[in-house]
């Protein structure tokens, strides 16, 4: 029976760690059931333990908390302080999911405090850097400070590299909140060492963009900006590779579909052999059915000609569709970045045109601002209900004959081959007002988000060169770091770049307000509408 619900319970976390909690849940539930006709405190304990945590990741806190009452109650019965504790820390994660700080910093000090009891080095370890992320979030710096420095020293006498890597990040945290920059950035650069070495690109990305709101909130918007920067290239990298795994899968699927056709023709072919031979025999043996047979073998030719021109003509279908699919994202089928640099390399004509005509092509880049905050409290469902959202905005804004890309995560690309140069300004306008007019409704919260956006000419032609539309794009993705570090809800726009050569062209992608305060580029800039006049419950 004991190994009946630890199998149950391995299944079930399996298919939660594929994202299928219908059948997670069904597991789950099927060995609490097991575990309670056993009528063995551990095993319920354990069961009811793993069910807990996984409601806490469907966001059904309530049933969490009901089925953590109950695997407390089994656990009492066993007076074993390592069991509680792993309740305790199970707890922690449904309080602080669903915003009780309070209730999980109780439940991880009575943690601590089991754990000590039985000198569990590694759990005093990871319970101690998750105490001091709660004392982060209710801004007590210095029990902050004091419980990630007791990590970092519990995890380095158990050698816990991963441990120390968070408690360093924790420790940059709370410097960087009190002010002390040099101390903050050393520990964080620390700790986001041991991230990058050890290969985990997805909690790399999660730390980058902790460190990038550390210093804007600490003001070192130079710095934030850096952070942000890769914490962008790091997100296009895992979108690339996630999207290369899906065609990969898709590529997969179609073969496997391409190779039951073929055995289903071979079969069709083996029984058109099969029948000729028959009609051979028969023919030998009854001659006045020879027409017959005859008429028989065009009918199944006949058929068989029409099957493979129909199957012909679904192959066909699925090529273009395989074709379409690897040229639009699934989740707002938008043009993906593949397709947008293919297309680019085929619009070399544009690169010609003189930079100073009044009707030019435009490049806008935009941003969805705080999309990690949506995601953290409302969930990756919420995410992708904003971003289809704003899909279906730019369409209605933008024109059928304007390109619009999903470049990447929260990050959308439009490309307007047509437009007056005085016009730039307004199409921004529009945008920052058209998209937060949008309201999404997602399990019964009404949400509207701002975005960021850097726009620009296309060409733009710095000293009578014209600049290659990869720069340019990286020039937009630039001025929409600067609108980001400049209070977001806003686009800057690079109107032109002037005859001013204080700097040079890497120079200004560089520290492009830099470059905009030393004349060398001129920038306009948009703002948003102001979030008091957006009536969004």
């Amino acid at each position: 029976m004991a190994l009946r619900v630890r199998v149950t319970i391995s299944s079930g976390q399996s298919y939660a760690e594929e994202g299928n909690f219908p059948m997670a849940l069904s597991k789950l539930q099927a060995a609490a059931t097991l575990a309670r006709q056993s009528d063995h405190p551990k095993l319920i304990a354990i069961a009811l333990n793993a069910l807990a945590y996984l409601y806490n990741q469907m966001r059904e806190h309530d049933k969490g908390f009901d089925t953590l009452e109950e695997a407390y109650r089994a656990a009492k019965s066993l007076d074993s302080p390592g069991r509680m504790a792993m309740l305790k820390n199970t707890e922690y994660a449904l309080a602080i999911d669903s915003g009780q700080v309070q209730r999980g910093l109780k439940a991880l000090q009575a943690a601590v405090e089991l754990e000590r009891k039985i000198d569990a080095g590694p759990m005093i370890a990871i319970s101690l850097v998750n105490l001091s992320d709660c004392y982060l979030k209710l801004k007590d710096y210095r029990n902050a400070l004091a419980t990630a420095q007791q990590a970092l020293e519990q995890a380095q006498v158990i050698n816990d590299e991963s441990s120390i890597a968070t408690a360093r990040v924790n420790i940059g945290q709370v410097y960087l909140a009190m002010g002390r920059m040099a101390d903050g950035k050393k520990s964080f650069e620390e700790g986001m060492a041991w991230y990058e070495k050890s290969g985990n690109k997805p909690d790399l990305q999660a730390v980058l963009a902790e460190y990038g709101e550390a210093l804007e909130h600490a003001g070192d918007l130079t710095g934030a900006l850096q952070a942000y920067h890769r914490e962008r290239t790091l997100s296009n990298e895992l979108f690339e590779t996630r999207r290369q795994k899906a065609v990969m899968e898709l590529q997969e699927k179609y073969e496997a579909d391409k190779r039951q056709r073929q055995i289903a023709l071979l079969r069709q072919e083996n029984q058109v052999k099969s029948t000729e031979l028959d009609n051979r025999r028969l023919q030998q043996r009854i001659w006045w059915l020879l027409a017959l047979v005859f008429a028989l073998s065009a009918v199944i030719v006949s058929f068989l000609y029409r099957k493979v021109r129909q199957t012909n003509a679904q192959l066909e279908e699925k090529n273009l569709e395989l074709k379409q699919q690897s040229a639009r994202d699934p989740l707002t089928a938008l043009y993906n970045r593949r397709h947008f640099q293919e297309f680019m390399r085929g619009q070399e004509g544009i690169a010609q045109a003189a930079a100073n005509e009044e009707t030019v092509s435009a490049l806008y880049l935009m941003d969805v601002d705080h999309f990690k905050h949506i995601n953290d409290t409302y969930g990756h469902g919420a995410g992708d209900a904003v971003l289809r959202e704003i899909s279906d905005a730019l369409r209605e804004i933008l024109r059928e004959t304007d390109m619009i890309v999903r470049w990447g995560g929260e990050e959308f690309l439009a490309f307007l081959p047509a437009v007056p140069r005085s016009s730039l300004d307004d199409v921004a306008r529009r945008l920052l007002n058209g998209i937060p007019a949008r309201t999404i409704e997602y399990q019964g919260t009404t949400l509207s988000v701002n975005v960021s956006i850097g726009f620009a000419p296309f060409p733009l032609a710095p000293g009578g060169k014209t600049m290659s539309w990869e720069r340019a794009v990286n020039l937009v993705d630039m001025a929409l770091y600067l609108a980001k570090g400049h209070g977001r809800n806003r686009a800057y726009g690079v109107q032109r770049l002037t005859g001013n050569h204080s700097m040079s062209m890497e120079q200004i992608e560089q520290d492009i307000e830099a470059a905009w305060r030393a004349g060398n580029v001129e920038l306009s800039v948009v703002q948003g509408p102001w979030p008091e006049l957006r009536a969004v419950s």
